[in-house]
């Protein structure tokens, strides 16, 4: 049976990392000519791939696990504990979610989430992840000046709310709990989920919208 050393990953991880081009786009867009040219892969095979992670797949599996938690205080205290475990509830079950820690927004904490080695993310349940979430400026600012960065995706803070900021990597990545708001109590699961954005469970959004419901 393979075992899983976290030493050797994490070894092997920021090699790889230190030695890819800095675009990441070209990077990506290289490998598929070489793949698509081979014969390896076809061209519809990777459109539907990435269209099934950012449409189907995720964010959506994101926030049905968010809806349960905070409509089931069984799971809720289940998912804070070990939320890998937790989440094969819903057979989410992969090497992005082998190791997942969730982190829960309340009044007086906010949390954000960043990998300011690369661009580690569990995309098995939150998707792709977006853009700005890899580049340079998000990974070193976030780190260094998180209430700024938030204040740029429109999240404004008072001074009492204290902002905790998570470091993703192979080993450890994270899915952020947002509060439930107001005015949604008596709602299912589905209704839940709907209100529940990719940002929220990154952290950089905190108030969700009850009107998309």
């Amino acid at each position: 049976m393979a075992t899983y050393d976290s030493e050797k990953a994490a070894k092997i991880h920021r090699h790889i990392h230190s030695n890819m081009p800095s675009d990441p786009a070209l990077r990506v867009k290289t490998l598929e000519s070489l793949l698509v040219e081979r014969g390896i892969v076809a061209s519809a095979t990777i459109d539907t791939w990435i269209e099934a992670y950012s449409e189907q797949i995720g964010p959506k599996r994101g926030a049905r696990v968010v809806a349960r938690a905070w409509t089931d205080p069984g799971f809720r205290g289940r998912l804070l504990e070990n939320a890998a475990e937790a989440i094969k509830e819903f057979g989410f079950e992969g090497n992005a979610t082998g190791h997942l820690k969730a982190v829960e927004n309340t009044p007086a904490l906010h949390n954000l989430v960043v990998c300011t080695l690369c661009s580690c993310y569990p995309f098995s349940i939150l998707g792709m992840s977006p853009a700005w979430y890899k580049s340079t400026e998000y990974r070193a600012r976030s780190a260094r000046e998180p209430r700024k960065v938030l204040e740029e995706f429109g999240v404004h803070l008072d001074d009492v709310v204290a902002v905790r900021v998570w470091d993703s990597t192979a080993e450890l990545r994270y899915i952020v709990v947002p509060e439930r708001p107001t005015g949604t109590e008596g709602w299912d699961e589905e209704a839940l989920a709907a209100i529940v954005t990719r940002n929220s469970m990154i952290g950089t959004d905190r108030d969700l919208k009850i009107e998309a419901a």
